[in-house]
């Protein structure tokens, strides 16, 4: 076999991989790390494997807790705007604030970066993100995986994911086992859509409605694109200051499926989660949504989460105290419902009345 010596040699880069571009990712990255760090961490970013110290001595029967999650297409409202710097953000609630439901303090997380080019500017935006959602759910940043894959993704497209581990005691996991009749519902206010139902909203408000991300919004106060991109408010410190301050049965947080599909998932049979629309009024984007898409209100429920990012079942002795608790750490709160002993039909959760000026 010949080979024709006149033509150009290839190489990694030439097929669009530049390992140069990713070791300078890897420098870009490092202080970010340190940054969302925790004593327990040992070594440094880019070794093959992070490495945590679990300290046995706080921990009598310790149960991990892992959660896997990405952000969805929220990320083409972030790469449409050029505004990398609070996806990471919504990274990590979306893993940190799964762990939590069950008690779970977050330990560490790692993430995966996929794009189609690596720009080291761009990758460092978007973990400057993540390490600031780290340290906000109080979890180390233990590293993670940027991969450039040329042919596959356009060179402007990148998505991301991540791996969260948390640790409980065993005597002190929370879940539906817990839950009892009589006890109240506590709803905690999110900052908008938070990761959920994107394409929902993209489609009803930038291809039916064509609306501009950069044009202002009155109901807002900002542009859409703003409004769009508003982080996922992160609710560990505070549900895991709340579990150890009053009597929680269990946490739901409120993602894809709704508010009813998700605190369904922590009500045992036999049970049922009768929350009252009238205790708050979604924000203006969903009324936006509903109203330019024609988007029926079960749809909506059922989509989005409707103004509620996380809900809290307590025993209702103690609801007043969970609500202290709550305001004190600046959470807007609010008893939603309760559960009931004699439900509605065969349903977990049910939604009941109307919202006020929705």
């Amino acid at each position: 076999m010949t080979s024709d010596t006149s033509s150009p040699k290839a190489t990694y880069a030439a097929a669009g991989v530049s390992i140069a571009a990713g070791e300078a990712t890897v420098e870009r990255l490092k202080p970010l790390a340190h940054r969302a760090g925790r004593p327990e961490v040992l070594g440094g970013l880019g070794g093959f494997a992070g490495l945590f110290k679990l300290r046995l001595d706080r921990w009598t029967e310790p149960v991990l807790a892992v959660s896997t999650d990405g952000v969805g297409t929220k990320i083409a409202v972030a790469q449409a705007m050029d505004v990398h710097d609070t996806i990471g953000i919504d990274l990590v609630a979306m893993v940190v604030d799964d762990l939590v439901v069950c008690g779970a303090e977050p330990l560490l997380l790692q993430d995966y970066i996929a794009v189609g080019k690596v720009i080291p500017e761009r990758i460092a935006a978007v973990v400057s993100g993540i390490a600031e959602g780290c340290v906000q759910a109080g979890c180390a940043l233990l590293g993670g995986e940027t991969a450039e894959h040329p042919g596959l993704m356009a060179d402007g497209v990148y998505d991301v994911s991540a791996t969260g581990v948390g640790v409980v005691e065993v005597d002190s996991v929370l879940g539906s086992e817990r839950v009892r009749p009589g006890d109240v519902v506590i709803g905690m206010d999110s900052t908008g859509l938070h990761s959920n139902g994107y394409s929902l909203a993209r489609h009803v408000l930038l291809e039916i409605a064509r609306m501009p991300l950069e044009g202002h919004v009155e109901e807002f106060g900002r542009t859409l694109g703003e409004e769009l991109l508003e982080p996922t408010r992160i609710y560990a410190k505070d549900c895991l200051a709340l579990a150890a301050e009053a009597d929680v049965r269990t946490f739901a947080h409120v993602t894809g499926g709704g508010l009813t599909g998700n605190v369904a998932r922590v009500i045992p049979n036999g049970l049922t989660a009768i929350l009252e629309r009238g205790t708050w009024t979604p924000a203006p984007v969903f009324a936006l949504i509903a109203h330019r898409g024609r988007v029926e209100r079960e749809e909506m429920e059922k989509t989005f989460n409707m103004g509620v990012g996380m809900v809290a079942v307590v025993s209702a002795d103690d609801a007043d105290r969970a609500l202290a608790v709550l305001t004190a750490r600046h959470v807007p709160a609010w008893i939603l419902g309760e559960v009931s002993a004699t439900g509605d039909g065969d349903e977990r959760a049910v939604l009941r009345g109307e919202h006020p000026r929705f």
